[in-house]
């Protein structure tokens, strides 16, 4: 156990209720690995540093966003891991979740991937899917090339939804 967590509950906070893979977004990329993103966002939000952090969906620690996501204690009330698994799917709250940010464009197919091979071996092919083809790094869906190497496009993602914002 690290963290309190068993390693099951550790892997599975980087697996977002809604069905975003967080070891892709910016937040968490500059929590855990980028300083100056963190800085450059905490400024972009108007917030400080220590508000913008996040170690992911089902972390003790998350993003202002995220803080105030409505997905998962609905989900924790209803007593499911994913909005994926809910009796109600997809409910208008994920509707418009999924339609307001283009880093969500893949959403429906991930919580339908979630149901068919598992969390576990979606989260293993998200991660090739937003890393580089070059040098491996993990990027976000708003980096459209590399961060380490400049690569372009940056990842799958990237590749196949460009830039759009």
């Amino acid at each position: 156990m690290k963290d309190g967590m068993s390693s099951e509950e550790s892997d599975k906070k980087l697996a977002a209720v809604c069905g975003l893979y967080c070891e892709a977004c910016s937040l968490f990329i500059a929590t855990t690995e980028d300083p100056a993103r963190l800085t450059a966002l905490a400024k972009l939000f108007q917030l400080p540093e220590e508000e913008m952090r996040c170690y992911g969906c089902r972390s003790e620690k998350r993003g202002p966003y995220c803080r105030t996501c409505e997905m998962s204690p609905c989900a924790a009330e209803r007593g499911i891991d994913f909005c994926g698994d809910c009796a109600e799917y997809p409910c208008d709250t994920l509707k418009a979740f999924q339609a307001e940010r283009p880093h969500r464009a893949e959403l429906w197919e991930d919580l339908e991937r979630i149901r068919e091979v598992g969390y576990r071996e979606w989260m293993a092919e998200k991660r090739k899917h937003y890393s580089c083809p070059r040098c491996g790094t993990l990027n976000s869906a708003y980096d459209l090339k590399c961060r380490k190497c400049g690569e372009e496009p940056g990842c799958a993602f990237t590749a196949m939804h460009g830039g759009k914002k």
